[in-house]
């Protein structure tokens, strides 16, 4: 028994021992672990608070793009609108909102007020996101009174909503479109481009003209709708927090509306261009292209067959701006650049005579003047510039000046070179060289390739911008400014101007004051005396310039029409505007380019619109010329 007792008191005396020491660490490991919770917990609140707390907000929260209204676009006197925006919206979807086995009802019920087929619905909301919260958008420029009619069956229509989305009115649409432009969706190219840019999805961009051209300052910044989701993506929040968009910047244009309807009513359905600009500031007040398009039908869903369409007419091919995307041989006006190269170089006195029979041989070809034997006769240079004499530059070209220094003066003159202008696109024109033909060719330049230079025929090609530019030059006595379409910037709240356009020199030669004189009297004489003098009469005012007719191989009885000139010829170049005008060969032989040139300046200057001045000029009853002329 004693030995039972001693036992017992043994082992409740390392029990309670044991138990101690158990507790002990225990007690340890407790508190341990609160110093490691409460590390840890302070790691994610105070040291990666911020991170989680972002996952936190793009989990809980579902946000919506508040598209932006782009800014609006007027004529150089601010006061009439030539884009605006309209309202319109467009019909989401949210597929998870659509009760499981309601989908097709839903849809096809949709795609009966939309319209449009459910294959289109469809092939928007494939099988595998039919559960998703994310919203699909269905279809864009849809009328009030569509959206008013799924409102009356919104409980038909569970998962189906709408939002505010304005679309581009071109109020003044006809030519003005090539200079505009148009917007449409961003495609997979454009974001790959521009979605560093603040560009979604979702954007409207320009396409082309001053839509493209100026698109980040007219595009606005969007706004912002989130709501609290879960984690499917369902709302949980009636009342959402919402940034308001803000609208793009306001543009004021160079372009004088009054001028570009006076401009596309006198060139009519002839295929060419015309283009007025100011010379001493670079203004383009008018840019007329035919055949041009209608940038409303860009909204509708006529869209992609129009846009086709347009593609497909390769013959007269609306879709290009000929004012400053197709080039032409600019045919007898090049004659400016060589009587100014010639008066230069002292290389042939304006004085002496050159005897023009009506042809000239040279090697074993015979080059005809535009005025058959017996010919011109003996002419100077201000008869020859206004008669057009081809055998005068033909002689003064091969023997006097040779093709480096027609090229290198064309260049002076802004010729093969970008004009510059503000517009996504244009063309540089084309000037020869000996070098070029022979990598070209591998041909050696010949006598006969300068002869045609030299009456702006052969490789010279130029657009009607540039050939504006040339003569902008001459009125200049010596200087070319940038041409541009963008006159200011203006906030669309305040109207504060927060750019405005200045004169910037493109182009500056080197040639005398005298010789520009000389120049300048040349190109009046030749309204007053020459080949244009009937077509160029005018009473209310007096033009300096010079015609050009450009023979094209397809077309035997046709050719290209031209006219430059600018006017008053006595007024300082502030008031003075120039004006180029080309009829393509591929329309009725008639001559119009100079008539077209006439009635412009006359609406200009007597302030009449296209009607009018055809009535002062007496040119209501013009007999179409078929026989070609200078």
């Amino acid at each position: 028994m004693a030995f039972s007792f001693r036992n017992g008191r043994g082992l409740r005396k390392g029990s309670s021992l044991d138990k101690t020491s158990r507790i002990f660490l225990l007690g340890i490991l407790i508190f341990f672990g609160f110093v490691v919770y409460f590390y840890r917990l302070f790691y994610l609140q105070v040291i990666q608070g911020a991170e989680y707390r972002t996952q936190s907000k793009t989990i809980s929260s579902q946000v919506n793009t508040i598209p932006a209204q782009r800014g609006e676009i007027f004529d150089r006197n601010a006061n009439l609108p030539m884009v605006i925006n309209t309202e319109s919206f467009a019909v989401e979807i949210t597929p998870g909102e659509i009760p499981s086995g309601m989908y097709d009802t839903v849809v096809t019920k949709l795609a009966s007020m939309l319209g449009i087929s459910k294959y289109d619905i469809d092939k928007k909301i494939p099988k595998n996101i039919r559960r998703s919260y994310a919203t699909v958008q269905i279809r864009s420029n849809v009328p009030f009174s569509i959206i008013s009619n799924i409102a009356e069956n919104k409980t038909d229509l569970p998962g189906v909503s709408w939002i505010s989305k304005p679309i581009r009115n071109y109020v003044e649409s006809g030519s003005i479109s090539h200079v505009v432009g148009y917007v449409g969706d961003i495609t997979k190219e454009e974001m790959n481009v521009m979605y560093n840019q603040g560009y979604s999805q979702k954007s409207i961009v320009g396409k082309t003209g001053i839509e493209k051209q100026y698109d980040s300052l007219l595009q606005g910044t969007p706004g912002r709708s989130s709501r609290t989701v879960d984690v499917r993506g369902r709302v949980l929040s009636d009342t959402p927090i919402v940034e308001p968009p803000k609208m793009g910047k306001n543009l004021i244009l160079t372009i004088d509306t009054r001028i570009q309807t006076l401009a596309e009513k006198t060139l009519g359905n002839r295929v060419g261009a015309v283009v007025v600009l100011k010379p001493a500031t670079g203004e383009v007040l008018a840019m007329v292209s035919y055949p041009f398009f209608d940038p409303n039908i860009f909204n509708t869903d006529e869209a992609g067959e129009y846009y086709q369409s347009l593609i497909n007419d390769e013959k007269n091919r609306p879709l290009v701006n000929r004012a400053v995307n197709a080039t032409y041989p600019p045919a007898s006006t090049f004659k400016i650049i060589m009587s100014a190269a010639m008066l230069q170089e002292e290389a042939f006195s304006s004085a002496k005579k050159i005897e023009c029979k009506g042809k000239l041989y040279y090697g074993n070809r015979m080059f005809h003047c535009h005025v058959h034997e017996p010919g011109h006769g003996w002419l100077d240079m201000k008869n020859a510039l206004a008669q057009s004499c081809d055998v005068y530059y033909w002689t003064i070209g091969r023997d006097y000046l040779g093709i480096n220094k027609i090229a290198a003066y064309s260049k002076e003159f802004g010729l093969g070179q970008s004009a510059m202008i503000d517009l996504p696109s244009q063309q540089t024109g084309f000037v020869p060289s000996i070098e070029w033909k022979e990598r070209r060719f591998h041909e050696k330049w010949l006598g006969g390739d300068t002869m045609s230079c030299s009456i702006g025929q052969g490789y010279l090609l130029a657009t009607p911008l540039q050939m504006a530019d040339m003569v902008a030059m001459v009125s200049n006595s010596g200087v070319i400014y940038k041409p541009h379409i963008l006159k200011e910037v203006r906030d669309p709240v305040s109207n504060e101007v927060i750019r405005e356009v200045v004169p910037e020199v493109l182009f500056k030669s080197d040639i005398e004051p005298k010789v520009w004189k000389e120049v300048q009297e040349a190109m009046l004489y030749t309204i007053t005396d020459g080949t244009p003098q009937y077509p160029m009469h005018n009473k209310t005012v007096q033009a300096a310039g010079k015609t050009g007719t450009a023979e094209v191989a397809p077309y035997k009885t046709s050719w290209h029409s031209w006219m430059v000139a600018y006017a008053p010829y006595d007024a300082p170049p502030e008031d003075q505007v120039v004006v180029s005008t080309i009829v393509e060969a591929c329309n009725p032989w008639e001559w119009w380019a100079p008539y077209a040139t006439n009635i412009i300046l006359q609406g200009i200057f007597a302030n009449q619109n296209y009607e009018e001045a055809v009535e002062a000029l007496g040119f209501k009853y013009l007999m179409k010329n078929r026989a070609r002329q200078e």
